[in-house]
């Protein structure tokens, strides 16, 4: 074998390793534009907050919600449904400060109290609206 002609052959690999690094840039290029261009990207920063809510019910009129853990929420993207006089109120409606931090808590007066069946829903929404997310549920067992 003849070392000197190893060192200077012109050969090489290199073309093909062009060719391939070549494509594999314009599929990742064309993968990134096509997310902008179909709006996925902005779906993506949408994901509902993690959080966790306690009920507390105190037989009468009134219900407790409490965020216990999680994620600061603002109130505005916040809302409270279900089987009660006031609903699809925001957070700060029912006595809740904005922002939504653990402790904080907002208050569900529904004159007559609640029935067997009923539900309370905590809701996110996105701020474009374009997606919501039911953080937490309760549901009222007489």
């Amino acid at each position: 074998m003849q070392l000197k002609h190893l060192f200077t052959e012109d050969r090489a690999v290199s073309p093909v390793i062009g060719v391939i690094l070549m494509v594999a840039i314009t599929v990742i290029l064309a993968a990134v534009i096509g997310t902008f261009v179909l709006g996925l990207g902005d779906q993506v920063s949408e994901t509902a907050p993690q959080a966790s809510f306690s009920f507390d019910y105190d037989g009468t009129d009134n219900l407790t919600i409490t965020h216990e853990s999680g994620e600061q929420i603002a109130a505005n993207q916040v809302t409270i449904t279900g089987n009660f006089s006031n609903d699809g109120n925001n957070w700060t409606s029912y006595g809740g400060t904005d922002p939504i931090s653990a402790g904080g808590s907002a208050v569900v007066n529904n004159s007559g109290g609640f029935a067997d069946g009923d539900t309370v829903r905590v809701v996110w929404n996105s701020q474009s609206g374009s997606t919501s997310s039911t953080l937490q549920q309760w549901t009222y067992n007489g």
